[in-house]
């Protein structure tokens, strides 16, 4: 009897340890991590990684676009605020993409790539394109929650009612 006990005993704590070597952690060494590259995470452990083309992203976004189409000149103040609100956008539509899909860490694919060993990872540029290309959509109007002057029209013409 007091055999079979142990014997489960054993087993269950078999049985918990297993889980733990089937997800992989990874973790990049402190002298070459360049926080610059990495938008999600922490490079001293994570288990599902993923990359992205952080330049094709930032192309994506409507504030580059408004670059372009308006030629404004690099340097200007301009050119550095819809560069920063560009940037801005990028990052959320990483971020939220990371949330939703589970990647634990997200980096730029050059970085991710240039590291020895090499890290195992999945290219989501396709899905943050897709994420910022949905956020471009959103009305003005509903961006700003601060806006209250539908509320005022609302209360005013309530007013007028008693």
């Amino acid at each position: 009897m007091r055999y079979s006990m142990w014997c489960m005993v054993i087993a269950f704590a078999l049985i918990l340890q297993v889980p733990s070597a089937w997800a992989s952690t990874y973790s990049i060494p402190a002298d070459k991590i360049d926080v610059q590259k990495v938008y999600l995470g922490a490079p001293s452990g994570f288990e599902k990684a993923a990359k992205i083309d952080y330049e094709s992203v930032i192309k994506a976004t409507p504030e580059y676009e408004e670059v372009k189409r308006k030629h404004i000149e690099p340097g200007t103040g301009k050119y550095w605020i819809l560069l920063s609100q560009a940037s801005n956008r990028a990052v959320r539509a990483i971020s939220e993409v990371g949330q939703h899909t589970g990647y634990d860490f997200i980096a730029a694919q050059a970085y991710l790539g240039g590291l020895e060993p090499g890290i195992p990872s999945e290219d989501i540029t396709p899905l943050v394109l897709d994420r910022v290309k949905d956020t471009e959509k959103v009305p003005k109007e509903s961006t700003n929650l601060m806006d209250k002057s539908k509320d005022k029209e609302e209360s005013k013409t309530a007013r007028r009612r008693e």
